[in-house]
């Protein structure tokens, strides 16, 4: 299987920065998707931005766009996220996230999640 290790993040006031980093071990060879998502307290978790392989192709949420830049390796083994301009509605668990092989055998893997606070 894919194992994520996430590491960064903390607290930031409004409008600070911070960014997440990502190591992808284990079965690793058939990863085609690594990215970040995030969860609120009393929200759904969502997938906030994704680098898919081949081309590559960055994929961002609205709610992020023009803020979040996401980063990684050709070899799909290590991502980053780089968190500018942050807001308060940014609070959240954030996950690393990997999709391995294709249909029919498509996989997810999510990270165990690093905290993030951003207050005044």
């Amino acid at each position: 299987q894919v194992f994520l290790a996430e590491s960064g993040g903390g607290s930031a006031q409004p409008g600070g920065s911070l960014r997440l980093s990502c190591a992808a071990s284990g079965r690793t060879v058939d990863i085609n998707v690594l990215g970040w998502g995030r969860q609120a307290p009393g929200k759904r978790r969502e997938l906030v931005a994704t680098i898919t392989s081949g081309d590559p192709r960055i994929n961002y949420s609205d709610s992020v766009k023009g803020r979040f830049t996401i980063s990684g390796d050709q070899d799909m083994r290590a991502v980053s996220l780089q968190m500018n301009s942050l807001k308060p509605e940014d609070t959240a668990v954030y996950y690393c996230y990997a999709e391995r092989g294709r249909p029919p055998l498509r996989f997810e893997v999510w990270g165990q999640g690093i905290e993030v606070t951003v207050s005044s």
